[in-house]
This record gives structure tokens, C-alpha cells and sequence, in this order.
């Protein structure tokens, strides 16, 4: 999911397009999806995102197709995205916001998976206790990643509680670029420039 306004980043950039430690984040978003066992990778894009529509078609090799959305919000994209003839569940959804994605917790929960929807969500007190926005709640305790698994209809759905800092660290405001590059810089052992 790449093509939402980034209002509360207010970033010069697109949303998926603000660099964390010099990348754009869909990138490093992409790069933890093809390192998974994902089979094929879509980028559902909005209107309100051509730059970053333009940078996925030229500057990532179509690692990803893309998907058109209407813009109207995130539930609203995510469903166009969903009624795409092109996607057949169980469908991975992931938000370009989380740049510390990594493809070994995509493949966990991918291996947890066994029928109907999964909402990959944190405890708010792992998100406060990065210092990280904590912008929408699922319950008082528990906050949505922006990793989901959408199954098949009509069938039982389920919350998975993680605790990985990765997924609690979705950029929504400039300061949470700064906690992801901290984490990022602490992971690859070299400072941003």
C-alpha cells in the first residue's frame, strides 16, 4: 500500500518516496518482500502518489506491478486493491511506512498463516517505549502494524500479537524517521549520511 498523502509526515516528499538513512521507504519495503517467499509483489498506488507510482515503474526494475486506487483512504484503496481481478487470497497487504521490514518476519508470519484474515498488530507500550506515533489502536492495548493477511471470505479471522520493534516502527511523522534510523543504523552498524 503506497499511495497515501503523508500529511502527518510533512516530508517534501511522497510518503513512500521519504528517504529513511538515504532510501526511499518503499524500497526498503520492496526489498524485504522480495526477500521473502512472497510469489509477486503488486504496489497499489493512488492519485495522490504519481512520483512514487513514476519511481516504481522506472527505478525498481518492475519488481512490483502495479495496482490503481482511487484515493479515498487507506481502508478505501486497500479494498479497490483487493477487488483487483489480479489478487487471489490469501493476499499479504503491507504498508510502505514500515522501512525496518524484514523478509524473516514476513516468511513467520506467512508459516502462521492457515485460513481467513490475520491483523499483525504491537502492544502500544512497545510503540511508546520506541518512541514511535501511535496514531490508530485496534483495542486500548494493541496497535495495527499495516501487515495484514487477507484470506478467504467467510472464514475465521485473527489477531497476532508480535513484539518485533521492526514492526512497530511505521513512519508517520518526521519523528519517526528519526527513531527508524537509529533502529536501522543500530542493525546495519553504519550511520546514516
Amino acid at each position: 500500500m503506497c499511495g497515501g498523502l503523508g500529511t502527518r509526515l510533512e516530508s517534501d516528499r511522497e510518503k513512500p518516496l521519504h528517504p529513511i538513512c538515504g532510501t526511499p521507504m518503499v524500497e526498503r519495503v520492496l526489498a524485504a518482500l522480495e526477500g521473502s517467499r512472497i510469489e509477486r509483489i503488486y504496489a497499489a498506488v493512488s492519485p495522490h502518489a504519481p512520483a512514487t507510482r513514476a519511481h516504481l515503474e522506472r527505478e525498481v526494475d518492475g519488481s512490483a506491478s502495479i495496482l490503481e486506487t482511487p484515493g479515498e483512504g487507506y481502508v478505501a484503496d486497500l479494498t479497490a486493491a483487493l477487488e483487483s481481478d489480479a489478487l487471489e487470497p490469501p493476499v499479504l497487504t503491507v504498508a510502505a511506512d514500515l522501512p525496518l521490514l524484514a523478509s524473516a518476519a514476513v516468511d513467520r508470519l506467512l508459516a502462521r498463516h492457515e485460513t481467513g484474515s490475520t491483523t499483525v498488530c504491537v502492544p502500544v507500550a512497545l510503540k511508546r517505549r520506541l518512541g514511535v506515533s501511535v496514531d490508530t489502536t485496534l483495542s486500548p492495548h494493541l496497535a495495527p502494524t499495516g501487515v495484514n493477511v487477507v484470506g478467504a471470505p467467510n472464514t475465521q479471522d485473527m489477531t497476532h500479537v508480535s513484539y518485533d520493534s521492526r514492526l512497530a516502527i511505521n513512519v508517520n511523522r518526521i519523528e519517526d524517521t528519526r527513531v527508524a534510523e537509529r533502529h536501522l543504523t543500530r542493525q546495519e552498524g553504519d550511520e546514516c549520511a
